[in-house]
């Protein structure tokens, strides 16, 4: 097993994420994540692979700051957020996009005025926003149901919303958990090449899948967890 900068030879940038001997606590004597050490680069496209129970979701809540460490240190864009202020935990999401497992859709609002908000706390223009969110909405295939509520939708077409929200203000960090898991074949690679395309704009992804084909489509550096350890960190276009 290779820990921190392997996948990421050639780089010169300083990483985005650093995550040093991190370790999350439920329960006293069990661990969700155990002495987890890696670092991820700016505009690195990362998959996080294990089996339910590994500690994913559990790490995508940490860099998030949805959940803060029981030890250790997580560094984003420079700022270690467990000493983060409360106050200032909003200010650093505004830079992360992030795909949850359940939606987390407004049921009061439209699919335009979901999508939208990742905007509006940014203070972006109403016009720019219309234009925005009407591009991003035609590129994950929803515009014809921008006018729509989340009930109305099924559930593959609610995932495509909360990707687009992720991706609608361009973060420079997005955390996905699982985004292709209610799409068809077709559906996902379109999402996945949007996710991609992200990652080439700067963007640093990382993606949290059980879909051992999609890693082998895309070749990307894979992070495989297993009861809450690091058990491998694979370079892209090293693994089969």
């Amino acid at each position: 097993m290779s820990v921190g900068t392997t996948g990421t030879a050639g780089r010169s940038s300083d990483p985005i994420i650093r995550v040093y001997h991190a370790s999350k606590s439920y329960l006293p004597g069990t661990f969700a994540l155990h002495d987890l050490t890696l670092e991820v680069h700016r505009g690195e496209f990362v998959f996080l692979t294990g089996p339910s129970g590994a500690g994913k979701t559990t790490l995508l809540k940490l860099l998030f700051s949805a959940e803060r460490p029981t030890e250790g240190q997580i560094i984003l864009r420079g700022r270690n957020i467990a000493r983060l202020s409360a106050a200032a935990v909003p200010a650093l999401r505004r830079r992360i996009g992030v795909v949850f497992q359940d939606y987390k859709l407004l049921q009061s609002r439209t699919v335009e005025e979901n999508v939208a908000v990742a905007l509006e706390v940014l203070g972006v223009p109403p016009r720019e926003i219309r234009a925005r969110v009407f591009s991003m909405l035609k590129q994950v295939g929803l515009q014809h149901r921008r006018t729509h509520h989340p009930l109305s939708l099924s559930g593959g077409e609610q995932q495509r919303v909360s990707i687009a929200r992720a991706l609608v203000n361009e973060p420079e960090i997005l955390l996905a958990d699982e985004p292709t898991g209610n799409l068809d074949p077709e559906l996902t690679i379109e999402i996945m090449d949007l996710l991609a395309n992200a990652s080439l704009r700067g963007t640093t992804v990382m993606v949290a899948t059980h879909d051992l084909g999609l890693i082998d489509r895309y070749g990307k550096r894979r992070l495989a967890l297993e009861g809450g350890r690091l058990k491998d960190d694979i370079p892209a276009h090293r693994f089969t």
